[in-house]
């Protein structure tokens, strides 16, 4: 089934990841096999709620065409992830396509074990079929720790060798990263703590926002630096983090700088796939609404090109390949007014303080992007879609780099709205449109514009 079917909800996205219908959380093990990208993410086949969570499954031959799967990983009745398959990774061990994840038993105490699961056929190119392995590989974290959170294996290569990282936090709230020898798959050997809260770049970065550190990624730029993404958990509001510097032979990560993954309300659980020439991010949308609202819940963010700067901060912006949703002529090419679709690709550059009106409703409130390319500031005003009563919510305040133009690329699709601040920030914030707004683009003059309606893309 294709990914961009009408939905029935409009609020639903279109041309994003997510099941036909039911719960989804974290990304899950991108991978790339046979001429296709796999993602596989948290997923309740049941109801659009957070239980019973297995692994769902869909993959891509070029980013925009999307198909669903089978169920890859099911909690298996009396073993060790009897209570959940959560979040992981998938790597190529040896020529099998072998996923590496959490698994919860019928008596966990909030602790995950490490489970791995092979693909049946690695000849099918769909990886339709898994089979898991009855035993862990690691049944908790290390005795001495004192750890309360132990969970979110990811697997990456290291001068040779491979190592996994685990996340953690530990009784006292500090969060930190576990280290691995895993070269073997089925024998893990604990290696030592990366990183913790405790270093002055990630306290500079993070501000002691989280007791845990969730769904730890590492990944290595062209440039020869490393990156360190990490989910904030258990911060309000929970959000992501990344880290860059250095992986020294010894594996001690040297941080340079950080700061936010996303400065928007609705991105958690990045999940990285490293290729040969660059690397793809996926995070998880949640619902600003009530579970329960819809016959779905969740969907995963467009895929996103990430590298590091010569000053440390975050290089990002969306995946070339996603051109091939544009239709055939753009709507808009000039500021001015125009009709917005129901999902878009649209980028502004400004060169003076310049004003993206995006919504309106019926009182007069209007969903804006204003851009100050004197000031390095981005600002997104949604004031007028609050999601509790008397809320009124604040601005989000994106700061750059002060530049002649500044570039502001939004990414619309049902609810999601996904904003790139140059190649330099990210917001990703969800907005319910009520049946009397109006979608309708209003940009001041001066500025450069063009709006490409998202099709289905024409395969060829």
């Amino acid at each position: 089934m294709s990914l961009a079917a009408p939905p029935q909800d409009p609020h639903a996205p279109r041309f994003r990841v997510r099941p036909p219908a039911n719960w989804m959380n974290d990304p899950n093990g991108p991978f790339r096999w046979r001429g296709r990208h796999h993602l596989f993410y948290q997923h309740n086949p049941d109801a659009p709620v957070h239980a019973n969570v297995h692994w769902g499954h869909a993959s891509s031959p070029d980013l925009a065409h999307w198909e669903h799967h089978p169920i890859a990983l099911a909690p298996t009745p009396g073993g060790p992830d009897e209570a959940g398959c959560w979040s992981g990774c998938v790597v190529d061990d040896g020529g099998v396509p072998t996923a590496v994840y959490t698994g919860v038993d019928r008596d966990h105490s909030g602790l995950g074990m490490i489970c791995l699961a092979r693909a049946a056929d690695p000849d099918d190119p769909a990886l339709t079929e898994w089979t898991a392995l009855p035993t862990p590989v690691v049944t908790g974290p290390p005795a001495d720790l004192d750890v309360v959170m132990f969970r979110d294996p990811f697997v990456f290569r290291h001068d040779g060798r491979r190592r996994a990282l685990v996340g953690a936090g530990h009784a006292d709230g500090t969060p930190s990263v576990l280290l691995y020898d895993c070269d073997d798959l089925t024998d893990w050997r604990f290696a030592g703590v990366l990183l913790d809260g405790r270093d002055p770049a990630a306290a500079a970065a993070f501000g002691g926002r989280a007791t845990g550190w969730e769904c730890p990624q590492l990944y290595a730029t062209r440039g020869g630096e490393w990156v360190l993404v990490v989910s904030l958990w258990d911060g309000d509001p929970w959000t992501t983090g990344y880290l860059t510097g250095r992986l020294d032979r010894d594996l001690r990560f040297s941080a340079r700088a950080g700061g936010l993954l996303d400065h928007g309300r609705d991105f958690y659980a990045p999940a990285v796939l490293q290729e040969p020439d660059r690397a793809l991010m996926w995070g998880w949308s949640w619902e600003a609404r009530d579970q329960g609202e819809a016959d779905w819940a969740g969907v995963l963010t467009a895929p996103r090109v990430v590298d590091v700067h010569p000053d440390g901060a975050l290089r990002v912006a969306p995946a070339p390949e996603l051109h091939r949703l544009h239709a055939a002529e753009p709507f808009v090419t000039a500021p001015g007014r125009a009709a917005l679709p129901t999902a878009y690709d649209l980028t502004v550059g400004a060169r003076g303080h310049t004003t993206v009106s995006l919504l309106r409703s019926s009182s007069g409130a209007e969903l804006t992007v204003r851009l100050d390319p004197d000031g390095g500031t981005v600002t997104l005003d949604r004031a007028g879609w609050s999601r509790k009563e008397a809320e009124t919510p604040a601005p989000v305040v994106v700061r750059v780099p002060p530049e002649e133009e500044l570039t502001v690329r939004v990414l619309a699709d049902g609810s999601l709205y996904e904003l790139f601040v140059g190649d330099r920030a990210m917001v990703t914030e969800r907005v319910y449109h009520r049946p009397d707004d109006i979608r309708e683009l209003r940009v001041s003059s001066g500025a450069a514009v063009t709006g490409w309606e998202l099709v289905p893309p024409t395969r060829g």
